[in-house]
């Protein structure tokens, strides 16, 4: 396997906590609410402050940001406080702008990432400068497109390259507004160990209620550090008001996320615990290939009586079926949903090909 070409970041302050966390509005709304957030967060030690200029959004109506209206407020942030801001970029025209003011910390948000043409817009743009860039996963749960876009701006010559695990946007809906799919950057991570990855619980969780756990469990996946929603008063937020947090319950929920070093005496009581994991996962895996033995013998029926491979009645009713079946052992709908949809895709592949 080729070696990645990826570091870990290297930031300007040291981070109070064991792990990296960048912490701000969802937006910069206004040069008083700008400073208000960074004085708290920096009263409190975290030296690295995040917020919003310009908003993707394809709703007519939806804010869109104050654009660079704004810069001479982040500008205020890192001459004043001393703080390292980091601000989303979506075009050239806004690097450019950010750049002249100064700023040289940015992040490409998850519609961005999506698009090859902005990707290639972006990278063209920041091509030279020596700047940091984390770059968010794209909204459908494609990891090629995420690494492609990292990938592409290490060539575009960017010292400084990170990214941000936000969740992914799918057809069910289940306990949070954006899916983990926590298997999307573990991947990424095993492609590229050295690279610094940030979990962003909320825009995982979408509730402000979730986000401790959602933080939590990012870290107790190893993962590199944090990027939280912090505002003065999250409730009248202009956008995102229902997932930020107060800068005092941010520092509440980093406090109690007391994650340690393993030692030796932890792997051995986990060991046990493992052994029985993998013995589950192989009888898991029997029955799954059980099951497309049965999938295989109805696609023979099917095709021998000419019906159609799909019937959505009787997918519809396996469905509600399984989900009360897994909603009484207390398992998570959402996941659930993704996983017989699988499921059942694979079924399907598996009678249309038996049926040639």
């Amino acid at each position: 396997m080729q070696a990645s070409p990826f570091r870990p970041l290297t930031l300007r302050h040291p981070s109070p906590f064991p792990y990296i966390v960048f912490a701000g509005p969802c937006s910069a709304e206004t040069e008083a609410q700008t400073l208000a957030t960074a004085e708290a967060l920096r009263a409190r030690g975290i030296r690295l402050f995040r917020a919003s200029l310009w908003k993707p959004r394809t709703r007519p109506g939806s804010f869109e940001g104050v654009g660079s209206e704004g810069l001479p407020w982040l500008q205020r942030v890192e001459r004043e406080l001393g703080m390292q801001v980091a601000t989303e970029v979506a075009s050239a025209s806004h690097v450019e702008e950010a750049l002249a003011a100064g700023l040289d910390t940015f992040w490409i948000g998850a519609r961005t990432t999506t698009s090859p043409f902005a990707m290639a817009e972006l990278a063209e743009a920041l091509s030279g400068e020596r700047v940091t860039v984390l770059v968010k996963n794209p909204l459908n749960p494609d990891i090629e497109l995420w690494e492609g876009a990292l990938l592409r701006l290490y060539q575009a010559g960017i010292p400084q390259i990170g990214a941000i695990h936000r969740g992914f946007s799918t057809y069910a809906k289940g306990l949070y507004r954006n899916a983990p799919l926590w298997q999307i950057p573990i991947e990424l991570r095993r492609r590229h160990p050295e690279l610094t990855i940030l979990v962003d619980p909320s825009h995982i969780a979408g509730r402000r209620d979730l986000v401790p756990l959602v933080s939590r469990m990012g870290l107790e996946m190893n993962f590199s550090g944090l990027m939280v929603e912090t505002h003065p008063e999250p409730e009248s937020a202009w956008s995102d008001a229902a997932q930020q947090l107060t800068p005092a319950d941010l520092i509440d929920t980093l406090s109690q996320l007391d994650l340690r070093p393993a030692h030796p005496t932890d792997d051995r009581m986990l060991s046990g615990l493992r052994e029985k994991i993998d013995h589950i996962d192989a009888e898991l895996l029997r029955l799954l290939r059980e099951r497309m033995i049965v999938s295989e013998e109805i696609g023979h029926i099917k095709a021998s009586a000419h019906l159609p491979i799909v019937q959505p009645d009787r997918y519809r009713s396996l469905l509600e079926d399984r989900l009360s079946q897994g909603r009484a052992l207390g398992l998570d709908e959402g996941f659930l949903r993704e996983l017989f949809s699988s499921i059942h895709e694979a079924s399907v592949h598996t009678q249309h090909t038996d049926s040639k």
